[in-house]
């Protein structure tokens, strides 16, 4: 069963925070981990376990339950992608933090509540306030997926992709989906800007808003937390065709800004003919900001 380690990180750290999360690190002073039994709890983390970094919350010396119904300012979903390691090369401007674990961001959200945590994840990040940082961890995933199915309304994934249940054994790939569409809901939210008809980058089709998909031209899974935030990383890409000859690189875009038909040695007749369709065309909104995207996708995906 998979583990789940909650983290409270305090005001004065917002910029390691940042730090860590864009690196896919986070790190412990060694006496933060001498404390009882915190650097067992640590250890026991897996590859596909989770992390839950809080920050910005209230007075935490208060009562068990204090937390139950309080705000903290930031919740960020972690997936743990390297166990326990020791490092002491510099990531942090402050300090050295050499016990360290690799993650990688699902979600981050704003302004959570102790409802929305739940009452066991809202304790344990209570605690980890009280003794400087260390991690609580819990067996299961439960108050994870209540997490991601109560979130406020405004960040709220349409009610055709969230499942009514979520597995909460294995690998937990439910649960990971949904955190991550709520982000690509986000960032598809901002790119329509309320628009109901979208026209496509590659195509040029205009099309209803419901066939235009918010495509990521570096891919996320090799992005870092700030470049998957960022629009210039974001292209409208619809569903007939588009989105797909990009994503696997069948097509992709010259330093010039043009689309190009790549040789991949598995396209079929027909599927050439699909990318040929695009050969020469304009990509919409190329320009300095999106060329080291659409470098990364040439290089890595489609040669």
């Amino acid at each position: 069963m998979p583990k789940t380690a909650y983290i409270y990180v305090p005001a004065p750290s917002r910029s390691n925070l940042a730090i860590g999360l864009d690196r896919g690190l986070w790190g412990w002073h060694r006496p933060t981990l001498d404390r009882a039994t915190g650097r067992a709890d640590v250890q026991s983390l897996e590859v596909g376990d989770y992390l839950v970094l809080a920050h910005k919350g209230p007075q935490a010396r208060v009562p068990a339950g204090g937390w139950s119904d309080a705000t903290l300012q930031r919740v960020i979903v972690t997936q743990v992608t390297r166990p326990y390691f020791e490092d002491t090369t510099p990531v942090w401007p402050d300090d050295v933090y050499p016990e360290r674990i690799g993650l990688d961001v699902l979600a981050d959200e704003q302004r959570v509540s102790g409802r929305t945590l739940g009452a066991e994840a809202a304790e344990a990040l209570r605690l980890s306030a009280n003794k400087q940082g260390t991690a609580l961890v819990v067996d299961g995933t439960a108050a994870l997926a209540q997490f991601a199915t109560e979130l406020p309304d405004d960040a709220a994934v349409p009610a055709a992709t969230v499942p009514a249940a979520l597995t909460h054994n294995g690998a937990d790939s439910a649960l990971v989906q949904v955190l991550v569409r709520r982000e690509q809901h986000k960032l598809r939210k901002v790119m329509l800007n309320g628009a109901t008809s979208f026209t496509c980058a590659l195509c040029g089709r205009h099309l209803p808003a419901r066939f235009i998909r918010a495509a990521h031209i570096k891919r996320r899974s090799h992005a870092t937390h700030e470049e998957r935030l960022q629009m210039a990383n974001i292209m409208p890409a619809c569903l007939f065709g588009c989105d797909e000859l990009f994503e696997h690189g069948y097509v992709h875009i010259t330093d010039g800004g043009t689309i190009a038909v790549s040789d991949k040695a598995d396209a079929t007749p027909d599927l050439t003919e699909a990318a040929k369709a695009l050969d020469g065309r304009a990509v919409a909104d190329f320009g300095a900001h999106r060329a080291p995207f659409f470098a990364w996708h040439r290089h890595n995906i489609a040669k």
